[in-house]
């Protein structure tokens, strides 16, 4: 059995012996040497067959310069260099990006066929066949041009002994010679992926991170620390290894807590910050440098747009570009949307425009508090006014400003004058967190709870939205407002607080589904 050390060595297991030599591709060959098996000696009969082979290896073969293409002997040369594909290790520490620093020859095990049965004989040797994105597993025979060279997998095919029956069977009936020959491959940029490139030169031991949020046309990194001195290079690699990125930007402070945009540095490519880009069906376009926009957030946008049906209203207190109110709006419901950053309102009402839902849309450019004070307040009176009996929709508010949405909560409490109506149609609110807490659902709850001053934790849902970074967790609270909260002249109890809507609704499969995800979290 072999084993591959962490200095690049391969170890030889023969029951309790190691035998072992350095080993490097194309320089030394592991020989066992002189080595005689026994029948006294309890090997299996599969390792006298293997050491038998290994004890005629002679070397390995070497190629001649000048040629590329050559036979390779029956012998068992074994190339599993875990090093093969990597970059060369002269690249170490580059910091300005040199593409043609990345030129490097292998050798790849070859097939010679003819030509007219190359497709049909690639089918029966998926297994065997180079599966290297961006070289090609066919080329031509540049000593023969009536035959073509299949590429195979270095780490599995050495000899014409490592062919299966069934390839073998094939092999026979198409009338191939199975003998394998090697091939010089040279290797460029071109053929190395991003995060192969980085991880050669960036310091060894380094965290490699190669992922990014796309924006449109943006790559946006948010480099670490020890990563900052490559920082122009690892944005080139990311623009050159990705169609369609022409720009790469890097974060350099955190969101700011009143615009929810952050400083940006461009690292490569174009300055150009205004971007277009498509999120379930919806197009939005919008200067990336100047408002807020995640696209990791695109699965949430959508789980919140199915619970809303035709007619019912929503009330988007943060809304940003639109990502919550413009889907919404497509289903034919009347939406209250909201921004403080006027950057934000400018794209909020193109993008409006852009999707053609502006007649359904109220745009409002407003701290949140005033917006849940001002507009929300006189719209709730009218939707839960006398005739609110005889209305069928629902009433939906989004509060996506994770850092602070849970301290406007508090403009909830005694909005509304006049008497409660039926607790079925009371809003639904959609409140999301950061949390570090061992138990972030009960965190958020307990955090809310104690904003409105009654306990959430018997009739509220927490959904996960997704883990921002180590320890730290974004989610979504569920809860319907209880008039004893809204309503002036209320008295909230804790102790005996129930929301019977959560009872009543559960023939609603979208909003039942979301009232067992806490069980899920906790």
């Amino acid at each position: 059995m072999e084993y591959r050390k962490a200095d690049g060595s391969l170890s030889l297991c023969l029951g309790s012996r190691i035998l072992w030599r350095p080993f490097a591709f194309s320089r030394r060959l592991l020989k066992v040497e002189n080595c005689r098996i026994t029948e006294s000696e309890s090997i299996p009969l599969a390792w006298t067959s293997l050491i038998q082979k290994l004890s005629r290896a002679t070397g390995i073969f070497l190629l001649d310069q000048r040629k590329r293409f050559s036979t390779m002997p029956e012998t068992e040369t074994n190339q599993r260099d875990s090093e093969l594909f990597a970059p060369p290790s002269d690249v170490r520490g580059m910091t300005k990006l040199d593409r043609t620093a990345f030129k490097k020859t292998v050798t790849i095990p070859v097939l010679k066929v003819r030509k007219e049965i190359v497709s049909k004989l690639m089918r029966s040797l998926k297994r065997a066949a180079l599966q290297r994105p961006g070289i090609k597993r066919v080329i031509e025979d540049p000593e023969d041009e009536e035959s073509r060279l299949i590429m195979l997998d270095p780490y599995k095919m050495f000899t014409n002994d490592s062919f299966e029956k069934a390839e073998l069977d094939i092999l026979r009936q198409l009338n191939v010679n199975p003998q394998i020959s090697k091939y010089n491959l040279e290797l460029t940029y071109e053929n190395f992926k991003s995060e192969e490139i980085l991880r050669a030169v960036l310091p060894e031991g380094q965290d490699v991170t190669s992922g990014f949020s796309r924006v449109g046309h943006i790559a946006h990194l948010n480099l670490r620390d020890h990563q900052l001195p490559f920082k122009h290079l690892i944005g080139q690699v990311m623009i050159d290894k990705n169609p369609g990125i022409t720009s790469a930007v890097n974060k350099i402070n955190n969101i700011d807590n009143t615009y929810r945009n952050f400083q940006m540095e461009v690292l490569s490519g174009e300055e150009n910050m205004m971007t277009k880009v498509r999120e379930n069906n919806t197009t939005y376009e919008f200067d990336f440098s100047k408002v807020y926009w995640n696209p990791r957030l695109s699965t949430e946008h959508s789980r919140i747009t199915e619970l809303l049906k035709p007619g019912d209203v929503l009330f988007d207190v943060f809304a940003g570009v639109g990502p919550f109110a413009i889907p919404v709006a497509k289903k034919n419901c009347t939406v209250f949307a909201n921004d403080l950053n006027p950057e934000s309102h400018k794209w909020l009402l193109h993008n409006c425009k852009l999707n053609k839902v502006d007649q359904k849309v109220k745009v409002f450019n407003l701290d949140g508090k005033d917006f849940l004070q001002g507009p929300v307040r006189e719209e709730l009176m009218q939707q839960l006014g006398p005739l609110s009996k005889e209305r069928k929709h629902s009433v939906h508010i989004v509060m996506n400003l994770p850092a602070k949405a849970i301290e406007f909560l508090s403009a909830f409490k005694l909005l509304l004058d006049g008497q409660p109506c039926g607790s079925e149609l009371l809003p639904v609110v959609h409140c999301y967190s950061f949390s570090k807490d061992a138990n972030p659902a009960k965190d958020v709850q307990q955090r809310a709870g104690a904003v409105l001053g009654i306990s959430l934790e018997a009739c509220s849902s927490v959904h996960l939205v997704r883990n921002v970074a180590p320890n730290k967790e974004m989610l979504c609270i569920t809860f319907q407002i209880p008039a004893a909260v809204l309503y002036k002249n209320q008295t909230p109890n804790p102790e005996n607080y129930e929301d019977p809507p959560f009872k009543r609704r559960r023939t609603d499969k979208a909003f039942s589904e979301e009232k067992t995800q806490i069980a899920s979290v906790t």
